[in-house]
């Protein structure tokens, strides 16, 4: 799961998201420099990828991209199931995709001093280019990709992937949609101290 999987999995408690959201940039035993529900919401994190890198549909869908990707393929899983996620939001949230990312900019701003140096770095160019809701088109989501093959180690193959996501939709759609049922149960049947 990326960035807008992980902030709707925090729900409403606004500490939770907060961990959640920086639950990649806090290594190792470092949570315990955080407190209360921020502190739980790194280990939410943490729990959601080891759900999510263990569940039979995420390796389904990575299977289509190993060819291409190779161990880059369950990052790139993660941002196409951010897209589905944003692409049918309005089936997760009553709030418009917009006026929840609204919510959520004004949430990690007001908790700004909890965000590590690199996060405090992206997030105002997270926000100024909509990245959230931008996860809703295809175009979005390819230039999310190409930028991450700048700043990091996933080779730029954005194309191929935009062309084997479009390829396989149907497959993907109905993947995703069976994937987000199960981690929603799981995160509302679990406690994450």
């Amino acid at each position: 799961m990326n960035f807008l999987a992980h902030l709707y999995l925090s729900g409403e408690n606004e500490k939770l998201m907060v961990g959640n959201f920086i639950g990649d940039y806090v290594k190792g035993n470092k949570y315990e420099n955080f407190k209360g529900d921020v502190k739980k919401g790194i280990l939410l994190h943490r729990q959601i990828d080891f759900f999510t890198d263990n569940h039979l549909k995420f390796r389904e869908a990575k299977k289509l991209l190993v060819p291409e990707l190779g161990l880059y393929s369950g990052i790139v899983i993660d941002l196409i199931y951010d897209h589905l996620l944003a692409k049918n939001w309005n089936n997760y949230s009553n709030l418009t995709l917009r006026k929840y990312t609204k919510w959520v900019h004004t949430v990690l701003l007001s908790n700004f001093f909890y965000l590590p140096k690199r996060v405090q770095g992206f997030l105002p160019i997270l926000i100024q280019n909509r990245r959230l809701e931008s996860y809703a088109t295809v175009k979005g989501i390819q230039k999310s990709m190409e930028i991450m093959s700048r700043y990091t180690s996933l080779p730029d193959k954005s194309e191929k992937t935009i062309t084997i996501m479009a390829d396989n939709l149907p497959f993907f759609e109905s993947n995703f949609a069976s994937f987000m049922e199960d981690v929603i149960s799981f995160v509302k049947n679990n406690d994450f101290d």
